[in-house]
């Protein structure tokens, strides 16, 4: 079992407890109001709506019982005007309803875009030890598929359960006036069936619990599939990729078969309840009815409230899928929700220096989640140092990186930076004054252009060919197909490795930082680009503080500081030529490394 797989099960097992549908709906409604609006709206609706459909048997039993057999006899007058009231009604009923609908669907919308702009921004929020406790595809799962189950709930099923409760519980009143013997012997009928109804319920709920969960999972495995297509195709690992998605795909299958096994007992357990009911309601009418003072129309009349009840009772089961599906996928996303960002902005914040910042760290430790990851690192960087951050794989380098432009939170200590502390800097002057190049120079599906605009908020063509003429960068633009308006492709596929990182170096020299962080910026590049992004670092790194999380040690030959990481330390700390001379850890990398590449 992967990495991932271990994950995912752990989070199915944290989720096995039982959810509470009605205190799911209430959390809903309190951080989406726009929903408890459209329900409370659409119910006042569909209880005009009930009102109307309720008037109709009340009209056919005056029909009988003073129309048709009343002590005047036949009265074709109050008929005629017991009939135009009924065609009122009916017409009425027939435009409100498409009205509660329509009202329905724009408030279900609302709702939805809400939420879903809540879910996305949550996201963005969480800090990427947070990120790390979460598989990609549950978080897209949880602004997708999950809250689109709350669609049909929230357009059709809030306006089925408002519009048949009010029907049923509005039926039960008339037949109360009409025969309260006849009522508890309807309703004792129905009583019966209520805790297997409620056994039913919990089930299903959990069921469907379980295929968000199922859902999150596929959309995990489908994500990581793709992504790595390439590594998959060169290793031969088909038959193992194929294994994962059966079994994903096959743990959805099982998850929505144990839902349909409750959906189908609920239809039955409903039709059976009807059908004895009306049973049960026509042999008291025919046996007792007389002696309970029941006229004809009166006994009539409780046989359409009785189908009257039945038919809400259908529609309500028939929804319940759809009710326990978003209820499920509402449950997702508001635990999401109720997950509190690590890094939170402080009341009273302060602005970052202009220019190039010192760095300065004091007993700084750092994890993602549970998992230490540093220990105790202090450092000082003047302003305008290059630096040059090298371990191991897994030595921390990283994620020192990230601790710097305050993607991640440290667990314990300090970083200044220009002498403020990081985590009372606003968001909008640390994001304009410090800026991470990563790994894979990750690219928007636009054009080049587009892409490094992205680097400040703006930005202007003008801006753009002023920083790709500070980068020296000219002549690359000219061998693109299309110049600055390439398109490069789906997470910038068009462009090689290089050609990523210098468009990478564009979006970051157009927000002008007081500290640069290149995160193995110059890893892999291929040998057309290497000498257009040496050129391009040179000039970026003018002006500015830059720290460069490198493999290659010639970076970290001529940077004026050298960090050197080891197992979440910081062991080592000097110039190039100082740490050969202390014949230390670095010492050994860098004779190792020479060895490698034959460098000298």
């Amino acid at each position: 079992m992967s990495d991932v797989d271990a994950m995912l099960s752990t989070l199915e097992n944290d989720e096995s407890a039982d959810i509470k549908a009605l205190s799911v709906l209430k959390r809903g409604m309190d951080r989406t109001p726009a929903v408890k609006r459209t329900i409370v709206y659409s119910g006042l609706i569909s209880l005009s709506v009930a009102v109307g459909r309720l008037a109709v048997p009340v009209l056919v039993q005056q029909v009988i019982d003073r129309g048709l057999l009343g002590d005047d006899g036949y009265r074709p007058g109050l008929i005629l005007a017991l009939s135009l009231a009924t065609l009122a009604i009916v017409l009425l009923v027939a435009v409100l309803t498409p009205v509660a609908e329509v009202a329905m669907v724009r408030g279900a919308q609302e709702s939805l875009y809400q939420l879903r702009r809540q879910a996305f921004a949550h996201i963005h929020h969480l800090s990427l030890s947070q990120h790390s406790q979460h598989p990609r595809g549950a978080l897209l799962a949880r602004v997708s598929s999950d809250i689109e189950t709350m669609s049909r709930f929230v357009e059709w099923g809030a306006i089925t359960w408002a519009m048949n409760l009010s029907i049923i519980v509005g039926a039960f009143a008339v037949m109360l006036v009409y025969s309260w013997q006849l009522s508890l012997i309807a309703l004792a009928s129905m009583a019966t069936v209520v805790p297997m109804l409620r056994w039913l319920q919990v089930r299903q709920l959990r069921a469907y619990d379980r295929v968000r969960t199922a859902v999150g999972r596929l959309l995990t495995v489908f994500n990581e599939i793709l992504t790595g297509s390439d590594s998959i195709r060169s290793y031969g690992y088909q038959p193992t990729a194929r294994s994962r998605i059966r079994t994903a795909v096959g743990q959805r299958y099982k998850a929505e078969m144990g839902t349909a096994k409750y959906t189908a007992a609920l239809f039955t357990v409903a039709d059976v309840v009807a059908a004895a009911s009306l049973a049960v309601v026509a042999l008291a009418a025919v046996e007792w009815g007389e002696g309970w003072g029941l006229g004809a129309g009166s006994v009539v009349s409780f046989f359409f409230l009785i189908n009257l009840v039945q038919t809400p009772i259908g529609e309500i089961t028939e929804v319940m899928e759809d009710t326990q599906s978003a209820v499920a996928g509402w449950n997702k996303v508001l635990t999401m929700l109720d997950e509190e960002p690590d890094l939170v902005e402080a009341e009273e914040t302060a602005d970052l220096p202009q220019g190039p910042l010192s760095i300065q760290a004091s007993g700084l430790h750092a994890a993602y989640g549970e998992t230490p990851v540093l220990f105790g690192i202090d450092v000082a960087i003047p302003a305008g140092t290059r630096v040059a951050i090298v371990g191991e794989t897994g030595s921390g380098k990283t994620t020192f990186a990230r601790l710097l432009c305050r993607l991640l939170d440290p667990t314990a200590g300090t970083i200044r930076l220009g002498g403020v502390d990081l985590s009372t800097v606003s968001t909008a002057s640390r994001q304009g004054s410090v800026r991470l190049v990563p790994q894979d120079g990750f690219l928007f599906s636009t054009t080049v252009a587009k892409n490094i605009s992205y680097g400040h908020p703006g930005t202007t063509n003008a801006e753009i060919e002023a920083a790709i003429d500070e980068l020296d960068l000219h002549a690359w633009v000219a061998r693109l197909p299309n110049g600055l308006d390439s398109d490069v492709g789906p997470r910038g596929e068009f462009l090689s490795v290089g050609e990523r990182q210098l468009v990478a170096l564009a979006r970051a020299q157009v927000a002008d930082p007081g500290v640069l962080i290149l995160d193995e910026a110059t890893s892999s590049v291929d040998p057309e680009t290497e000498q257009a992004l040496a050129r391009a670092l040179r000039r970026v790194a003018a002006g500015r503080t830059m720290v460069s999380v490198a493999h290659r040690l010639s970076t970290a030959e001529q940077a004026d500081l050298v960090l050197v990481f080891d197992d979440g330390r910081l062991i080592e700390q000097g110039s190039h030529d100082e740490l050969v001379a202390l014949g230390g850890s670095y010492a050994e990398l860098h004779r190792s490394w020479e060895r490698t590449t034959g460098a000298t």
